[in-house]
């Protein structure tokens, strides 16, 4: 599957778990819901990746950490908050460029309507 077709479908999972439960819950809630529910498509499913920072030529763990990876493609970035800042998008976009990957989904549980808390966010490679 590519990235987008992923991302469709991942959208659709996280509508309906926001159906479910609402919003107003903690952030990893959410995350191991949606884990769960995207497991039981049998997508590939990694949770809290470790994600190492290389600084001249130098691997440090200094404790980045993505939330969910789907097929090794696509990075989801959860969030339960009241409001997303202008740093949250650049942290996902950080993420997609330490690994090297296309497209990241920035989801925040936290708002009435699910579908103005999802944003693709687009590594330009």
């Amino acid at each position: 599957m590519t990235e987008n077709e992923l991302s469709f479908k991942v959208i659709g999972v996280a509508l309906e778990l926001h159906k479910n439960l609402g919003p107003g819950l903690l952030e990893s809630t959410y995350e191991a819901a949606l884990k769960y529910d995207l497991e039981k498509l049998g997508l590939n499913i990694q949770h809290q990746v470790p994600m190492p920072f290389v600084y001249k030529e130098v691997k440090m763990d200094v404790g980045y950490r993505l939330d969910l990876v789907v097929e090794n493609k696509l990075i989801l970035e959860i969030k339960s908050l009241e409001n997303l800042a202008p740093v949250h998008f650049a942290q996902l976009l950080t993420y997609l460029k330490l690994s090297d990957k296309k497209l990241g989904l920035l989801i925040n549980f936290n708002t009435k309507l699910l579908k103005e808390g999802i944003h693709r966010v687009v590594n330009q490679l």
